[in-house]
């Protein structure tokens, strides 16, 4: 775990709301010059604490306003076929996130579709077709009451 402070806090905080701000904007509103501001910035990111700059989109705009938590079991639990697993997933435009869990799944995958219709498409013609897969479940979300990026510091 990398050793923060507050002044460190106060980027992160900032950075994570608003991740477009130039560096002055960013030192003015943390209380901070801009060198200082600069430089544990950096230091951040070397240490892997920030990312990149992203945007976020919203799916629904975009014509992807259904989202499904599809639970996946694997045929066996071998290093190769979860690798294979993986690999495949990492290619699948929809699954914007997966998860490898405990439990009685070994995966959570995080879908976005336009429909049930289309969903039934990357499930059955897509992500099913895989070899690796024993069985699924689907969860269809009906209304999104929570959602960050955001992660406390």
């Amino acid at each position: 775990m990398t050793q923060i402070d507050a002044m460190d806090r106060k980027i992160l905080e900032t950075l994570q709301r608003e991740a477009g701000l130039s560096n002055q904007d960013l030192a003015e509103r943390i209380g901070s010059s801009a060198a200082s501001c600069w430089r544990r910035v950096k230091a951040l990111e070397e240490a892997g604490v920030l990312g990149p700059e992203i945007r976020l989109v919203d799916p629904a705009r975009l014509g992807r306003g259904l989202d499904i938590f599809c639970q996946i079991r694997l045929n066996a639990q071998t290093r190769k076929m979860r690798a294979a697993f993986e690999a495949f997933i990492d290619r699948q435009e929809a699954v914007i996130e997966c998860y490898s869990i405990s439990g009685d799944w070994d995966y959570l995958l995080h879908i976005v579709a336009q429909d049930v219709a289309d969903y039934e498409r990357v499930l059955m013609h897509g992500i099913l077709d895989h070899e690796a897969i024993a069985s699924s479940s689907s969860i269809f979300v009906l209304r999104r009451v929570k959602h960050t990026t955001a992660i406390p510091v």
